[in-house]
């Protein structure tokens, strides 16, 4: 019995000889939240990895990173990391460690202990969520002129902005009640507070039209000291722009008429003077200088009399190119309308095609599609698009010129097997290539500085064209659509719908770009030495024109210093829980037991 206990002694000695003299590792006294992967089971969890935030890579001066949020909301990223690793872990020395050297024992190194990795939010572009800044000026993008912070969405039901348009002294603005007006010189006064209804707040202070119908387009007409404004009621009006700062508000419209059956989508002046309108349905108008001339001379109280000499002096441009109810222009909606003055040619892109006319005689000179193609086809009307593939089929070549008509019989046939072909071809397209011809729909269009034309599509490409309608390349810079345009001397702006606009130069090369809000930008409009850009929630910011440029830096600085000025720092405490209990909604007595004696002391519940 006492060799049995002797030898169990002596197992025991040999076992506790055999384990490590090293203990346990400590338990962090922190949790830190992290995201469970599928592929979890297969990491090593022991072994620590180093990562520094040095090598994260800095914003360049004349590109700021495309990836932030123009407000710093807190938006879900998808992460490209191929390794899987989202997260950064950082080091913190062990409970033990502290205690030991507090008590003044030096630590064992032959030990060696590695403490456990705690799992921190990246934050950056590694992490699922994006880490709002808080820097004083953004510092990914150029320092920007707030004319109009970001309002809340339920003060601009029936108020939303949808145009802006610079003359040299002032910043107009179409909204879906009529028109505002912001000058420059008030440009950093501050907002009028409670004078003003909601949303308008913290904006410069503006001047108000009456109400009208939804402000769908503008156009600056400095000659006449006018602006244009085509509305969703058909009706295109006047606006001064001379106004005195002490007139009573809101100011009335000038001279207006009834433009179109449906809304007015797009206006332009000619280098002749004439006011060109396009509409729904492919409509194009002409409302010549004469009759507008006329009218605008004409005394207030003739107003019902101008009106009518300008209705009645219009040019109905498809009914020019209709034959026989078969028109050679699309059917679509005009998306734009852009004015050549140098060569007197007037640009009208619809979504897929693009028509070319000549400003002095009104003909119709090239019709083309998107990929550049001369298109001898017809449309059928309106009221007939997306019809059955025979209307498709029912093709006639129809030429502006009276000689083409009445050309041989050889020639006729020629044009009929062209508009045909070109028929087999838009048929083929509406099955297997329709999706891609809709990726590539034309959005917004713009004349450079070197006589160019550049369109941009909802697939993010802006292809360049020369004056008579000939692709000359196309370059994409972002995969968002393009919404729209804005040149300026070498320059050309291009706002996006992820919030984004960029710069290029006159051949398409990406000079800078910046997250310039938060929301699609649906305008852009350059005065008074500034890029204005409007975004979907009515936020207006405007940009330097020497952006990216030295200045920049020194603006940012100079803001950072001055910050106690124009800043206010506010404490909110927030209770942030989750109701986990058998998948059930809580009650209103479980909610009033769980939160009601801590509501009082908190700002805000999540």
């Amino acid at each position: 019995m006492d060799e049995h206990n002797i030898q169990d002694d002596d197992k025991d000695k040999e076992a506790l000889a055999g384990l490590s003299s090293v203990p346990p590792p400590q338990r962090k006294m922190h949790s830190y939240s992290q995201q469970l992967r599928a592929n979890s089971a297969h990491k090593r969890h022991h072994q620590v990895r180093k990562h520094s935030l040095d090598d994260i890579p800095k914003p360049s001066d004349h590109y700021y990173n495309n990836e932030d949020s123009s407000d710093d909301d807190i938006f879900a990223r998808n992460s490209n990391n191929a390794s899987g690793e989202d997260y950064i872990i950082t080091h913190s020395q062990r409970l033990d460690q502290n205690l030991s050297l507090d008590s003044g024992c030096p630590p064992d190194d032959s030990r060696n202990f590695q403490p456990l990795p705690e799992f921190v939010g990246a934050g950056g572009t590694n992490g699922i969520f994006k880490v709002p800044m808080r820097a004083t000026v953004h510092p990914r993008r150029p320092p920007c002129l707030e004319l109009r912070p970001h309002p809340l969405r339920e003060t601009q039901v029936g108020k939303f902005l949808r145009n802006i348009a610079c003359t040299d002294k002032q910043l107009w603005a179409g909204q879906e009640c009529g028109v505002r007006f912001w000058r420059f010189q008030d440009a950093y006064q501050p907002g009028l507070g409670t004078k003003v209804r909601r949303g308008d707040e913290d904006a410069a202070p503006f001047q108000e039209s009456g109400n009208t119908a939804p402000t769908i387009c503008l156009l600056v007409d400095s000659a006449n000291r006018l602006v244009w404004s085509g509305h969703k009621d058909g009706k295109i009006r006047s606006w001064k722009m001379d106004h005195a700062a002490d007139e009573p508000s809101p100011f009335k419209e000038g001279l207006s008429w009834q433009a179109h059956r449906g809304s007015v989508l797009s206006i332009v002046m000619s280098s002749y003077g004439d006011l060109w309108s396009g509409g729904e349905g492919g409509v194009i108008k002409i409302w010549p200088w004469e009759s507008i001339e006329k009218s605008l001379s004409l005394r207030p109280e003739e107003k019902h009399m101008a009106a009518l000499l300008v209705e009645r002096s219009f040019i109905d441009l498809r009914s020019q190119v209709t034959v026989n109810g078969n028109c050679s222009i699309s059917s679509s909606d005009i998306k734009c309308l852009v004015s050549d003055r140098v060569r007197a040619k007037v640009w009208c892109a619809q979504p897929l095609s693009f028509s070319l006319w000549d400003a002095r005689t009104k003909e119709l000179l090239k019709v083309f599609n998107i990929e550049g193609q001369t298109e001898n086809r017809v449309d059928m009307p309106s009221s007939d698009q997306g019809g059955a593939v025979e209307d498709e089929m029912k093709v006639k070549f129809v030429s502006s010129s009276k000689k083409e008509k009445s050309g041989g019989f050889l020639q006729r046939s020629r044009n009929a097997i062209m508009g045909a072909a070109d028929a087999v071809r838009r048929v083929a397209t509406r099955g297997a290539g329709a999706f891609a011809e809709d990726n590539k729909r034309t959005e917004a269009l713009v004349l450079a500085a070197d006589g160019t034309i550049w369109s941009g599509c909802t697939n993010g490409l802006l292809v360049q064209w020369d004056g008579s309608g000939v692709r000359l390349q196309d370059v994409s810079h972002h995969p968002c659509a393009v919404q729209c345009f804005c040149a300026f001397g070498a320059r050309i702006y291009v706002g996006y719908v992820s919030g984004m606009v960029q710069v290029m130069d006159l051949e398409g090369n990406l000079v800078a770009g910046w997250m310039a809000h938060n929301g699609p930008v649906i305008k852009l409009a350059v005065g008074d030495g500034y890029i204005f850009s409007l975004a979907t929630h009515g936020g207006i910011r405007g940009w330097s024109i020497s952006s990216p440029g030295p200045i920049d830096s020194l603006l940012r600085t100079d803001l950072a210093e001055k910050q106690p000025i124009y800043s206010r720092q506010d404490n909110v405490r927030m209770l942030v829980g989750t109701w986990n209990v058998g998948q059930g909604r809580a009650s209103q007595e479980a909610l009033m037991s769980w939160l009601g004696s801590v509501v009082s002391d908190v700002g805000i519940v999540v």
